[in-house]
């Protein structure tokens, strides 16, 4: 019994992750050191996404045949992506309106940091171009680079390509079911250093930041992970009952990856893992491979919640008194700048900052005050994307009647 729990993976990460904390509150300059052990494992995994998120797509719409279903399929993810993600952003508007954490903190009391980086990152690319830049000019650019949209684009070319030259396609079509077995045995690999990955984040995140630095904006961070919890268990809770799922019963099916996430704060990190265990489940491989890729850039309902709280806290510190119209305003920017900078390091930052200068009513500084807690946060966003991403491709896949019961109900006897 004991050595069977030593052997599971969420026990190890979960001791990584308490151990992490302990050495960053205890030795800082020793935690901070560790950072390359994250770094090192989070490089590990996004080696293996672009090839992955290749044959995953190829292989699915080379199985799906039917292209008019194919298009069914996207149309439907991007749509449901849209509405459940503006849906996060108004609940972010409407909680941090009632229980305004930014009422009266003073700010020279606050520790701002350096955000020259993110703000001048926000500048550089437009929703317009964002968009245009789905399309690569080199495809091996964007594989080497590990840009997922780029990638998924030429990924459904290729796939509808070789579905087109029938037979002449079939040889090529197995050859490659053949190469995804031995990237998820590579996946497999390096799962088995996660949780020295995970040790080595979470010790940097607090030994860097040190847990000092919560005390002031503790009131925001309560806030936004009670609001992520309210929309991961009600809202995507009754998405999940509507489409015959039980919400807790799949985050318990996926609480290796939700620690991955929770240690190394990327939810890339789990995403090779997610294609496999969202088969496990019952979703067809053409929908997994299309809805979860494309998710990763379209549906971040973490981040939506994040930015729409985040932009009325700093108008909260800065007595900004925002109308409802103004509100309102800065939702539909939200809606377009959230996909702006989707996939780039330090995202929440640079679409906070490139909103706040959109609006010019609510300072741009502000996001200085962020800062030292934004790390901590960026666990419960990621945590919230990946379940989103996971409940949408249920939705999808059900929707679709795409979806094996019988896989399902084995998964969650097993649980």
């Amino acid at each position: 019994m004991i050595s069977r729990l030593l052997r599971n993976l969420t026990f190890q990460v979960l001791v990584a992750v308490s151990l992490g904390i302990l050495l960053g509150v205890v030795a800082p300059d020793t935690a901070k050191s560790l950072k390359p052990l994250g770094d090192t494992f989070i490089n590990l995994v996004k080696m293996v996404i672009t090839p992955i998120i290749f044959l995953t797509i190829v292989h699915g719409i080379a199985s799906m045949a039917d292209l008019r279903k194919l298009g069914r399929v996207g149309g439907k993810a991007l749509l449901y992506f849209e509405l459940v993600s503006t849906l996060a952003l108004a609940i972010g508007l409407v909680i941090v309106n009632v229980t305004k954490p930014g009422a009266g903190l003073d700010i020279s009391k606050m520790v701002m940091g350096d955000v020259s980086k993110y703000t001048s990152a926000g500048a550089q690319q437009s929703t317009l171009e964002f968009m245009l830049h789905i399309v690569p000019s080199n495809v091996v650019a964007a594989f080497a680079s590990g840009e997922l949209l780029p990638v998924v684009f030429f990924s459904v070319l290729f796939g509808v390509a070789l579905t087109a030259v029938g037979d002449a396609g079939r040889d090529i079509a197995d050859l490659l079911v053949r190469f995804q077995a031995v990237f998820f045995k590579i996946v497999a690999m390096v799962m088995v250093l996660a949780p020295i990955g995970a040790f080595g984040a979470m010790a940097y995140t607090v030994g860097a930041f040190g847990l000092k630095t919560l005390v002031p904006l503790a009131r925001l961070m309560l806030d936004v992970y009670l609001t992520m919890a309210v929309f991961v268990f009600v809202v995507l809770g009754l998405i999940c009952r509507a489409y015959g799922f039980r919400i807790w019963k799949f985050v318990r099916f996926i609480k290796e990856e939700i620690l991955l996430v929770l240690g190394t704060s990327s939810s890339e990190a789990a995403l090779p893992r997610m294609l496999q265990k969202l088969e496990q489940y019952g979703c067809a491989k053409p929908v997994v491979g299309l809805v979860i890729p494309t998710g990763y850039s379209f549906n971040l309902d973490g981040t939506s919640i994040y930015l729409s709280m985040a932009t009325i806290f700093i108008a909260q510190v800065y007595k900004v008194d925002l109308s409802i119209s103004q509100q309102l305003g800065l939702l539909g920017i939200l809606m377009l700048t959230s996909k702006g900078a989707a996939g780039v390091t330090g995202s929440g930052f640079i679409v906070l900052a490139s909103t706040l200068a959109a609006t010019r009513t609510v300072p741009v500084e502000g996001v200085a005050l962020l800062l030292g807690v934004d790390r901590f946060m960026s666990e419960a966003r990621a945590i919230t994307n990946l379940i989103g991403n996971g409940v949408a491709t249920l939705v999808v896949s059900r929707s679709e009647g795409a979806f094996d019961d019988a896989k399902r109900e084995i998964a969650d006897a097993n649980l």
